[in-house]
């Protein structure tokens, strides 16, 4: 199949599962395919599907992902020692582990082609990704908290493994506590990583955008944290920021140069 006939598969069998998008049309225009495409994805519940669906998503997702480019972690030069800070799509990144800002429900954005990282690598990883995810917290039984971090497969993106995490949501004026849990984040990724013998792990700001913590707070807890487990346990992981706005990349730039 060319990748137009494997999207239009997978949409005619998404439509198939919801009685209520059945009736739905399929726009002609590319653009509208992806959005469409990207829209039942994110709607759909974690439930299992045919391998002739699976294999069809992963090939397709593997093609949009050579169309995009991929950057490899090998590629990129450190701003000082195991510290790495990269600008761009995190989903594109060729590491050994990248790290989600999910919520309590640990299973992905739900929201249609929301613009937050969730929905981005729960998109390009694939459904598997929901089902593993939602099978997790099945086991668990409870929501996620909040400064933890859970593990799983990377499926079609380019990176080996995605480590799910709760950042604080903040709602007012920020507290010590929100900086405390914040920082468990960072550490909770870094402890699991570890265990896994990831190399390389790429964090995206935790908490800023959506959960509305302040950009150059988080940094400066991102940064802090990084750097006290790196020298506290002597890691060798290496750790790349990843932003994707030019205010992170500066804000960041600023913190990794300083003495």
């Amino acid at each position: 199949m060319t990748q137009t006939e494997r999207r239009n598969y997978l949409i005619r069998e998404l439509l198939a599962e919801q009685p209520q998008y059945r009736e739905l049309s399929i726009p002609e225009d590319t653009a509208g395919q992806k959005r469409l495409l990207r829209a039942l994805m994110n709607v759909r519940l974690p439930q299992t599907i045919s391998e002739d669906f699976l294999a069809a998503q992963d090939e397709y997702l593997r093609e949009e992902l050579k169309q995009k480019g991929v950057t490899d972690f090998a590629d990129l030069t450190p701003i000082s020692k195991g510290i790495y800070l990269w600008q761009g799509d995190i989903t594109t990144l060729r590491c050994d582990a990248i790290v989600n800002a999910a919520n309590s429900g640990m299973t992905g954005c739900y929201v249609p082609c929301h613009g937050c990282i969730d929905n981005c690598i729960h998109t390009y990883a694939g459904i598997q990704l929901r089902q593993e995810c939602a099978a997790i917290m099945g086991a668990q039984g409870r929501e996620e908290e909040t400064g933890r971090a859970k593990i799983t497969r990377a499926y079609n993106l380019p990176c080996k493994y995605v480590l799910h995490t709760v950042g604080p949501i903040i709602t007012g004026l920020l507290t010590g506590q929100d900086k405390k849990l914040l920082a468990a984040c960072y550490r909770s990724c870094l402890e699991l990583a570890e265990q896994h013998r990831v190399e390389s792990i790429a964090f995206c700001c935790i908490s800023t955008g959506e959960f509305h913590f302040p950009n150059d707070k988080a940094a400066e807890i991102a940064v802090q944290t990084v750097r006290e487990y790196q020298a506290s346990q002597n890691s060798k992981m290496k750790v790349i920021f990843n932003v994707f706005k030019n205010v992170d990349y500066e804000i960041y730039r600023t913190l990794l140069t300083a003495n």
